[in-house]
């Protein structure tokens, strides 16, 4: 059974921050810093994956934290299209690209995988257990 008591034990939420650092290390690039509306984009979305899986974890129903955990793979999908951006504008070499977009995409599958299992199982507090849900 997984369990996380705080969104920081969440693995696609460890994957998002460090999808961050590297989105952030890009940005300070002396090229790219010039290019305000790359910058502001990629950071807000890659910022957005750890947020909206933190503000999920606060929710008080699984329906509620599987909304946000589709906020965060939306998110991350933005990123992802902006990583092609990066590519084609010269910012990050074809290598540091596939790596980048490696990354993404298994941040978006861990996301996917955690909203499958949340849809099956049964939340007796948020604080709490949960438990597989049973048909009858």
């Amino acid at each position: 059974m997984t369990t996380f008591q705080s969104f920081e034990d969440i693995k696609a939420w460890q994957e998002g921050r460090t999808l961050v650092k590297e989105i952030r290390k890009i940005c300070k690039n002396e090229k790219v810093k010039r290019d305000f509306a790359f910058v502001d984009q990629a950071t807000r979305a890659a910022r957005s994956v750890c947020a909206n899986i933190a503000e999920g974890h606060d929710s008080t129903t699984n329906p509620d934290f599987i909304k946000f955990l589709g906020y965060a793979k939306r998110s991350c999908a933005e990123v992802q299209s902006h990583l092609h951006d990066a590519l084609d504008e010269g910012y990050i070499t074809k290598n540091e690209f596939t790596v980048l977009m490696d990354q993404a995409r298994k941040i978006c599958s861990m996301l996917a995988k955690l909203m499958q299992y949340l849809r099956n199982t049964d939340m007796t507090s948020r604080t709490g257990a949960l438990t597989k849900k049973t048909s009858n």
